[in-house]
């Protein structure tokens, strides 16, 4: 569905943010792009939405296909048309609107009102809380309501692909134990793709099925998920876990920092 081929983006003229990274996205399928603060993640996202030019960012060079059709070149509100969502990170709610009229911001490009009703009585299927709190303006609502809204908002515009920006970020564990729950099932019944950046490593890992990690602007591993998170390197860096034995081997050394193997 999603084809990124060897993109770079520059900001301001001279930070070079990404340096030609390459990813797929199946259709159907739910994909995670890991990577610690300054890796990349959000910029990836970025370039794909076609926002980058809003903030002093280019795309100079690489293509960006959905569908077979390149978008690198398309306006935001095009490519939303060609069914690319996105849930941005820390949500970013209409805070004056109300809970229904944040959701109707998403179907903006939308000219089927009959549809954009379905699809108002399908979110709030998913996220009943949003049902009993539509006419309440959004300011006053939980973190945890807050971010059902903007996937609700991402899901009225009918999108074939949801990209979600750090989900979890501010969550409680019962709260993110849900969204993530919905999410599952959005992409089983409605078949949405969904392409998951993530700094918790082992609550992507066991979300998606196939995961990318990125570093200082790169791709530097990717698999199936259920191989990175057998992968050493994926388990002392990103998932904390640190085998017994090399621990004790190491105490002694003052200064040991181990080098990452796809550093090499």
């Amino acid at each position: 569905m999603l084809e990124i081929n060897n993109i770079e983006v520059v900001y301001n003229d001279v930070i070079l943010v990404l340096k030609g990274i390459s990813l797929s996205v199946p259709d159907g399928s739910i994909v995670a792009l890991l990577g610690a603060n300054g890796a990349g993640k959000t910029t990836t996202l970025k370039a794909i939405s076609g926002i980058l030019r809003l903030q002093n960012g280019d795309l100079e060079g690489g293509t960006i296909s959905f569908n077979e059709v390149e978008i690198q070149d398309f306006d935001p509100d095009k490519i939303v048309r060609c069914g690319i969502s996105m849930v941005p990170e820390g949500r970013r709610i209409f805070s004056d609107l109300s809970v229904i009229e944040n959701l109707m911001v998403g179907a903006f490009s939308r000219p089927d009102r009959k549809g954009v009703a379905r699809d108002a009585a399908m979110v709030t299927k998913y996220f009943p809380v949003l049902k009993e709190r539509a006419g309440q303006r959004a300011v006053f609502l939980s973190g945890g309501e807050q971010q059902m809204v903007v996937v609700g908002r991402a899901l009225m515009s009918k999108p074939k692909l949801i990209m979600l920006d750090e989900p979890s970020l501010g969550l409680a564990p019962l709260v993110i134990k849900d969204i993530f729950k919905i999410l599952h099932q959005i992409n089983q019944e409605q078949g949405t793709t969904l392409l998951l950046v993530e700094q918790n490593a082992n609550l992507a890992l066991n979300f998606a099925s196939y995961g990318y990690i990125m570093e200082n602007g790169r791709i530097v591993l990717d698999g199936h998920c259920s191989q990175l998170r057998e992968n050493e390197d994926v388990q002392e860096f990103y998932l904390g876990v640190t085998d017994k034995k090399d621990r004790k081997n190491y105490a002694d050394v003052k200064h040991y920092k181990r080098r990452k193997r796809w550093l090499s």
